[in-house]
């Protein structure tokens, strides 16, 4: 129903009713009739007058504030256009859009509040552990040990200055993954054998897969070179840390293998241990800062916990994915793509 027509419609209520009074009064339909088109046109001109002057016009103002504030347009020139002929009906329309807009981003900072409680949580613990062992160490120290028992003093220097270098990872890793998210660091793409940097790669971690007796093998051959474009120095990273990853977490006597799929146009470089795995409800979550997906065995495995983290924002600024799949009992597989060079 439009507007014009629900007006008419309360005009004519009014002039048939002044009608219906004066017929039963006088008992003249010609003289009824009459009125009831004198006061139902009267009506009609000053009800729409009113509501033109007092109610629609705001309505179609409302409207279109609305609607040109949404568009991004400044206050001054939010009334200046003529949006729609119903405005109350797209009022209607943009009003509960609007509202679907704000309930979905009061969602979202609800979840970025949630996710801002529990890194504050996260690096507050991850803070605390380090520095009260140090300082834990440095007191009993300070107390006479480093005179009293030369030996053990010497053995609590060793564990406060590795809680100092666990401290120092971590300060690193959190600059690191600040610079990445804010896009301070540029990349320096360029064209490299992917297979001489995972050569590189497993070569660093030789000794400490060892102290885990986990053994690390290409599934692939060594002197044939694959050509992919990147950033060399972060794709190293993305490496070291993936295969670290599964050193830390694959079980004694274990493997770990890399290796390489090509695709159409990219390569997809696959880490994989036969280790506990990752419960699947807790998948989605591996990519997050300071997330670990068992807590109590983490505590017990030394690291920032920031090391996924930094692993997908590099990918992701090379424009390429990074993905996980697990199963538990059996082990898990972390892979990321890069794009394709030609040999030559």
């Amino acid at each position: 129903m439009t507007f014009r027509v629900f007006i008419l419609l309360i005009a004519g209520s009014i002039g048939l009713a002044i009608a219906l009074t004066d017929y039963l009064h006088r008992n003249n339909p010609s003289i009824a009739f009459l009125i009831f088109l004198i006061t139902g046109l009267f009506s009609f001109v000053v009800l729409l007058n009113l509501f033109e002057r007092f109610v629609y016009q705001r309505i179609r103002n409302v409207y279109k504030l609305i609607h040109n504030l949404k568009l991004g347009k400044d206050l001054k020139d939010a009334l200046g256009e003529h949006i729609a002929d119903d405005p109350i009906a797209d009022a209607e329309k943009e009003v509960r859009d609007w509202a679907k807009q704000k309930a979905s981003e009061i969602n979202k900072l609800k979840e970025q509040a949630q996710f801002r409680k529990e890194f504050l949580s996260n690096i507050s613990h991850e803070f605390k552990t380090p520095l009260f062992a140090t300082q834990g160490y440095i007191e009993t120290l300070q107390d006479g040990l480093i005179d009293d028992d030369p030996d053990i003093a010497k053995n609590f220097l060793e564990k406060a200055a590795r809680n100092l270098d666990r401290l120092s990872f971590l300060i690193q890793d959190l600059d690191e993954i600040s610079k990445l998210e804010t896009g301070i660091i540029s990349l320096t793409i360029e064209k490299f054998d992917i297979v001489s940097l995972i050569k590189e790669c497993m070569e660093d971690l030789e000794g400490k897969a060892a102290i885990n007796d986990i053994h690390i093998r290409y599934k692939g051959k060594i002197n044939h070179p694959i050509f992919v474009r990147g950033d060399r120095k972060r794709v190293q990273q993305v490496l070291i840390n993936l295969i670290h990853n599964s050193i830390k977490y694959g079980k004694k006597g274990g493997n770990t293998s890399i290796s390489i799929f090509p695709l159409f146009e990219q390569v997809l470089i696959e880490v994989t241990d036969n280790g506990l795995g990752i419960e699947e409800k807790n998948l989605p979550r591996v990519f997050e800062r300071f997330y670990r997906a068992d807590k109590s065995r983490s505590r017990e495995i030394a690291g920032s916990g920031l090391g996924l983290a930094i692993v997908k924002h590099i990918v992701e600024a090379h424009e390429q994915n990074v993905h996980v799949r697990s199963t538990e009992g059996i082990g898990t597989t972390f892979g990321f793509t890069l794009d394709q060079a030609k040999n030559a």
